[in-house]
């Protein structure tokens, strides 16, 4: 049988630094440390992706399953990840003068990498 171990009620002791603040004044207090907590998981997301996050993407511009693992296997293996695979099409598309669907198939069966590579080299993101 487990030991039950009493916990001593400090809730008073606690709460000492907040006593004196009105409803709203809790609230806003609540909001601001809430904000807090979450800014770095908001941070993180917005300066990182993933592979899956990357695949998603690609899935919503309409490329099968099979050519957005490509696409991103592809990105990863040049270090161009981080650039957004979708950007990559997209940019490939636009600098080639060819749809976004014919510029992801390329990447997908492995063509155009070097051409991509040499639009992100020139330093235009």
């Amino acid at each position: 049988m487990k030991s039950l171990i009493k916990r001593e009620d400090d809730f008073q002791e606690r709460r000492k630094h907040i006593a004196n603040l009105t409803e709203e004044q809790l609230e806003e207090r609540f909001w601001k440390l809430a904000e807090e907590i979450v800014e770095p998981l908001v941070d993180l997301a917005y300066k990182n992706t993933s592979p899956s996050i990357e695949r998603s993407i690609l899935l919503r511009m309409g490329f099968s399953s099979i050519e957005c693992t490509a696409i991103v296997d592809g990105a990863i293996e040049r270090g161009l990840l981080g650039k957004g695979a979708g950007h990559l099409v997209y940019r490939l598309a636009k600098e080639k003068n060819m749809s976004i669907r014919d510029a992801g198939l390329k990447l997908a069966e492995g063509e155009m990498w070097d051409d991509l590579l040499a639009i992100f080299k020139g330093g235009a993101e």
